[in-house]
């Protein structure tokens, strides 16, 4: 995202600067009183889409142009002023982009957890309270002239490979995890409201979401191989079922105002160039309503690095007719005036992307004059960062902290037994590092330290490294040592920060940086009390050492946890928050490493060639923690209340009358069968389970109820099938001694259904098993057959 060039002056953002007093943003476009205010595009009554383009038949062909990118200009002639397309709030309003400027009465905006610690806490409540709290602050510095309206978040990238740099801005590995957050946090984000009747069906929107980055991105600088030269080959299948999965969720469940292609090429084609992506895929078969805009530079990513074109012109051409309406960057803008006048394109083209994005801001609003009058009209600096969403913060970094180990229920530690607490590491004062990578400035800090220090009569903190990277011999780890010695208990804090694993920055080991490992062990040897590991990081870290110490009697896992992560990692050391997440990632041994080279894109295993597979989908080697792996301070156990053995598979039109619609596929001498989930009635296909939890334990406590689901075994075997998939998930909260019911419904043709090797949805007919902690349940499919 951040390889943006210098732009041509005649780009220049056209929008007046807020003084540092609170002053009310100046109508974007419809002013009362201007020079638009009774044509047709002004006129709320009208539908979205005429007003829309009754706007764009007033415009030459320059002024259409010039709309075509991210800091598109101004139309003075129409009243219309300029707007920087380019907001960021992937975990909380970002001034990673140009389009929020952070100061005067804005001088910061809350900082959530980064979004794979957000993700552990599996709570999709929770991820829908967060985008709703950073569409509040959002709006307000919109309000305020200091941030835009479209915020290109969130990232529901697959974390495919464990090394990238980026994992730490993504839900994890898992694509119904990554799905439903997608949806949930774009919901929070958007707030959608109206619709229908003079709308022309359009909802309005609060803010504008954007899914990023469509396709199989995920792989930023590697050996010698970076993002802007990749060619990614993907099967149809790993498109189908592991890839694609969270966009489509993210546009058919979500809504999502936009979808962002990426740098990268997925078999020979950038993605921003791809008509079967862009027009067939997403505008198509998922029906978004928005804008598709290009990760920043693509297209001249395309045509200067990837020589896809031959002319810029042709560039132009080939992602305007793929279906791009929007280019970050000044590329559109550069040349393609001169693709119409070489007829490479035409005006409709441009008429077409330029409509899709006006729509979209007349959804925000933003041609509907005066914002007082405004459903959000109402929201100022009074509106960010108070104390309800720096309250969510705290309660988000509290769900996110996953606990690895706990030998002999060594944590919770008391405060009046551990008095003195040795608080030792490089990430004992973490401030910056909590918040990870497209972050904003935070309402404020509370290091690990400090929150510490409230439980405590003594903390004696000692850094044992000068820094996280801890490389040299000069690293005071005997200071250290000592501090350990003397307190009734230890709490050592590494792991990695955005000089280790960050965009265009890939990592090369999973192992702690430098002498961290040395760190941990010599206070571990020297400690008189418990030991407690925490470890911050973005993707996992082989930490096999620290879980066989015996020394080291509690590991927790923090993520980067935003600004009231020292709190937070304090609550649950001391007890007074209960550790419910769990981790949404396979933490991998290092040598998985030398087995699967990043530039594999396969997420199947193939045992003849040695590759392991990934994901726990496909991958069955070893592992540091399973993906889904998380301790509590209290016990949990599941009973079935209620789950369907058997269920019938309705078809649908005249694939209903014959039993033609049937597939039969052998392999190894197996037969498996299979119904297409187009020929399926898919609505309201669903198996009811409803389980009760019981909290066996003497602490209140949160817990995820996570549902797998396993094919048939010939249909596994014929398909390539994952052995088993998350196919449901549930946070419930549940008092000591307590039970609390969770009923899920498992949609059959997304959940139940796997993909073949052609991409095609099938649903295996025949025993389906899921698994629900120590339960397994057995549902047989089969086919009803009916008339036409």
């Amino acid at each position: 995202m951040r390889r943006h060039r210098l732009l041509l002056p005649l780009l220049v953002l056209a929008v007046a600067s807020a003084a540092s007093s609170v002053a009310a943003r100046a109508p974007f476009a419809c002013a009362p009183g201007g020079p638009a205010t009774s044509l047709p595009f002004c006129r709320q009554s009208l539908p979205l889409r005429s007003r829309a383009r009754d706007l764009v038949a007033r415009l030459t062909r320059a002024e259409k142009v010039r709309l075509l990118v991210n800091n598109a200009a101004g139309v003075p002639r129409l009243g219309v002023a300029g707007y920087e397309w380019w907001s960021e709030a992937l975990h909380g309003v970002s001034d990673t982009g140009p389009g929020v400027r952070f100061g005067g009465a804005f001088p910061g905006a809350t900082a959530f957890p980064q979004v794979i610690g957000t993700a552990a806490s599996f709570n999709a409540s929770l991820w829908e309270l967060i985008g709703r709290a950073v569409s509040d602050e959002g709006r307000a510095m919109y309000n305020g002239g200091r941030a835009g309206l479209t915020f290109w978040s969130p990232n529901v990238n697959i974390f495919r490979d464990p090394r990238w740099g980026r994992g730490q801005e993504t839900p994890g590995e898992d694509p119904a995890v990554s799905g439903r957050y997608a949806a949930a946090y774009v919901r929070g984000l958007q707030q959608p409201y109206g619709g229908g009747g003079h709308h022309g069906g359009h909802t309005r929107l609060k803010t504008a979401a954007c899914c990023k980055h469509f396709t199989a991105y995920d792989l930023d600088s590697w050996s010698g191989t970076d993002r802007f030269h990749f060619n990614a080959v993907v099967t149809p299948q790993d498109l189908e079922d592991t890839f694609n999965v969270p966009f489509k969720s993210c546009v058919v469940d979500g809504r999502a105002a936009s979808v962002m292609c990426s740098y990268n090429q997925v078999n020979g084609v950038p993605t921003c160039a791809d008509e079967s992506f862009l027009r067939g895929t997403i505008r198509g078969k998922w029906q978004l309503e928005g804008y598709i805009v290009s990760d920043c530079d693509s297209v001249d990513v395309f045509y200067s690095d990837q020589h896809y074109t031959r002319t810029h012109e042709d560039a132009v051409a080939a992602t305007l007719r793929a279906g791009l309406d929007l280019d970050c960057g000044p590329f559109l803008a550069q040349y393609t005036e001169g693709a119409v006048a070489q007829r490479k394109v035409s005006d409709a083209d441009i008429d077409a992307a330029v409509t899709n994005t006006v729509i979209v801001q007349m959804r925000l609003g933003m041609y509907d004059g005066d914002l007082a009058t405004q459903p959000f009209g109402h929201l100022g600096p009074q509106h960010v960062c108070t104390r309800a969403h720096q309250d969510l913060a705290l309660e988000a970094a509290r769900q996110s902290i996953v606990l690895l180990k706990n030998a002999g229920a060594a944590l919770p530690l008391a405060p009046a037994t551990h008095r003195t607490v040795a608080v030792v590491g490089p990430h004992a004062e973490a401030t910056v590092a909590m918040i990870g990578n497209y972050a904003g400035k935070p309402c404020g800090y509370t290091t690990p330290l400090q929150g510490i220090g409230r439980y405590v009569k003594t903390a004696l903190h000692q850094a044992g490294c000068t820094d996280v990277a801890c490389q040299g011999g000069n690293q005071p780890i005997a200071a250290a040592v000592d501090a350990a010695r003397r307190a009734d208990a230890t709490v050592v804090l590494v792991g990695l920060d955005q000089k280790i694993e960050a965009e265009g920055l890939d990592r090369t080991s999973l192992l702690l940086p430098g002498r961290q490992a040395e760190l941990v062990s010599a206070v571990a040897k020297a400690a008189k009390g418990p030991v407690i590991l925490v470890l911050m990081s973005g993707g996992p870290v082989d930490i096999a050492f620290a879980q066989s110490n015996r020394k080291i009697a509690g590991i927790l896992w923090a993520g980067y946890p935003g600004q009231a992560g020292g709190q937070a990692i304090a609550d649950v050391i001391f007890g007074h928050h209960n550790p419910g997440g769990k981790l949404p990632v396979t933490w991998y041994p290092q040598d998985y490493l030398q087995k699967a080279p990043m530039t594999n894109m396969a997420m199947r295993a193939n045992p003849a060639k040695g590759y392991p597979g990934r994901t726990y989908r496909f991958y069955t080697g070893p592992t540091i923690h399973p993906f889904g792996h998380g301790l509590s301070y209290t016990k949990f156990t599941h009973t079935l209340a209620h789950a369907p053995a058997q269920l019938s598979v309705r078809l649908t039109g005249h694939h209903a009358a014959t039993a033609s619609s049937l597939n039969t596929t052998t392999h190894l001498g197996r037969a498996a069968t299979d119904v297409r989930v187009s020929h399926a009635r898919c609505e309201g296909l669903s198996i009811l389970v409803h389980v009760d939890v019981k909290n066996v334990g003497d602490r209140d406590g949160a817990h995820t109820v996570l549902v797998y689901a396993s094919p048939p075994a010939a249909a596994a075997a014929a398909h390539g099938a994952p052995a088993r998939q998350l196919v449901a998930f549930e946070k419930v909260h549940v008092p000591a001694g307590g039970v609390a019911r969770v009923k899920m419904g498992l949609d059959v043709c997304n959940g139940l259904s796997v993909a073949d090797r052609d991409g095609v949805r099938r649903i295996p007919v025949g025993e389906h098993s899921l698994t629900i902690g120590e339960l397994t349940h057995s549902v047989t499919l089969g086919v009803e057959q009916l008339g036409v």
